[in-house]
């Protein structure tokens, strides 16, 4: 499966060649355009159960399955929100976990399933009790708000996240959920209240804008009816 990753700078767009005979799924209503060579398939894949997990997860019940039958074909993918495009390679030594909203696509061979995350970071990360496991051989496409950053750790060493800001990270490394700051007064009135704590070694994704934040900074230029 042949791939670029158009306009990276801004609002990127994916585009794949496929060569008869391979197919690629991609997270329901992402496709932009296909060739005619390609057929589309609405797939509820992994069966009843693992599609009502990604929907407690934020994703979309169904995915969408393009198969080049006919002959070669190219298809363009986007995301629905402004942001950034990583293209991540799969050896099926580890799997990644990945915050809601952030699977856009990946090659056939991969499976696309839901973990559900104990009481405390069920509550306090943000994600819900339900976040996707990615896992297997091939190529993982993951989309984000903002720009991704990649945050590289040696063994040992740690950094703390702000819970908004994730997007993956390996299925392998420790993290927890903490205060932001030493008290919860100070913790919640910094803005950051709760936080994960990563421990390396690994690579975190995290994205540069706070899909949160944009959503209180919006809500204050929305005016708001009043009866009588």
């Amino acid at each position: 499966m042949k791939y670029e990753i158009l306009y990276d700078s801004a609002f990127p767009i994916l585009k794949v060649n496929l060569q008869k005979g391979e197919r690629i799924k991609a997270e329901s209503d992402a496709m932009v355009s296909m060739s005619n060579a390609i057929d589309l398939e609405g797939k509820l894949e992994g069966g009843l159960f693992k599609g009502l997990g990604r929907m407690l997860s934020g994703e979309k019940f169904f995915f969408q399955t393009l198969h080049a039958n006919r002959g070669p074909g190219e298809t363009l993918l986007a995301p629905s929100i402004p942001g950034g495009i990583v293209d991540i390679d799969l050896d099926g030594s580890y799997g990644l976990q990945v915050q809601k909203d952030s699977f856009l696509a990946g090659s056939d061979s991969i499976s696309v399933d839901t973990q559900m995350q104990n009481l405390t970071r069920g509550l306090f990360s943000g994600e819900g009790f339900f976040i996707l496991k990615i896992h297997g051989k091939g190529t993982v496409f993951l989309n984000s708000y903002g720009a991704i950053h990649p945050i590289n750790l040696e063994a040992g060493e740690e950094v703390v996240i702000d819970n908004s800001h994730l997007v993956a990270w390996p299925d392998y490394m420790q993290y927890n959920i903490e205060k932001a700051s030493s008290g919860w007064i100070s913790s919640w009135t910094s803005g950051e209240a709760l936080v994960c704590r990563f421990k390396g070694p690994g690579t975190v994704l995290v994205q540069t804008r706070n899909p949160r934040g944009f959503g209180d900074w919006i809500r204050q230029f929305i005016p708001t009816s009043s009866n009588g």
